[in-house]
């Protein structure tokens, strides 16, 4: 294993949960620095990254990259033994990541717009089309796994990472809004699938307490980088 000291996480968000579940994977022993990203930052995170100056960070020695599926696709290369974190096949690849480019820039925002909708038709409204997505990953839940437990197949790979991260946040949006999102009726196979992820001996410990998120929900102002 890399010595603890040579791999460092800069993060407490969920992106950064999923550099945490990669390095699991890989079984990377890592050191997790927490970070106060909204009222101080660090100067080592300020240092690692002078651009964004936002988490999430891994520090492999001497260098430093930001943006979590950056990130995932470092460490798959630069410690290929053991499980793979992107799939082999070409096609497979650009699928994984074109479904976790829709995570991040299509589906996650609709969960800070729920905050900022002005009254409960424009609340309803940014919640159908959070409905909506999740039917979208369930179709492609069903395409990606096939027939697997997880979108990687029969391990956790970068779809996984990059939509179980988020499943935190949704149990503490199911509770805010008193409904639930992801749920067998709805979503039989996310459903099941979520309940595996969260029992993965690489996630647990990892993803974010309610508690934890409600803060960062309320604290969301770009602080974290995707």
């Amino acid at each position: 294993m890399e010595a603890i000291t040579n791999i460092k996480v800069l993060g407490t968000s969920p992106f950064s949960n999923r550099v945490e579940i990669a390095l699991n994977i890989k079984s990377l022993d890592y050191e997790f620095i927490v970070e106060d990203n909204f009222n101080n930052k660090s100067e080592l995170l300020l240092q690692s990254n002078p651009i964004h100056k936002k988490i999430p960070i891994l520090i492999h020695g001497d260098k430093s990259m930001c943006e979590s599926l950056v990130i995932l696709q470092y460490t798959d290369d630069t410690w290929p033994d053991g499980l793979s974190i992107l799939p082999s096949d070409p096609y497979d690849c650009a699928i994984a990541r074109f479904w976790a480019t829709y995570v991040d820039n299509k589906w996650f925002p609709l969960m800070l717009e729920i905050r900022e909708a002005m009254g409960n038709d424009a609340k309803k409204a940014v919640l159908q089309n959070i409905i909506e997505g999740l039917d979208q990953l369930e179709e492609a839940f069903v395409k990606c796994s096939k027939g697997k437990d997880f979108f990687g197949g029969d391990n956790i790979g970068y779809v996984d990472i990059a939509l179980g991260c988020f499943l935190g946040w949704i149990r503490g949006m199911e509770m805010m809004l008193g409904l639930d999102l992801v749920y067998e009726a709805q979503t039989p196979c996310l459903a099941k699938w979520a309940e595996r992820f969260l029992s993965e001996k690489v996630v647990k410990d990892v993803i974010l307490e309610h508690g934890v998120l409600d803060f960062l929900y309320e604290m969301y102002d770009g602080g974290f980088k995707i």
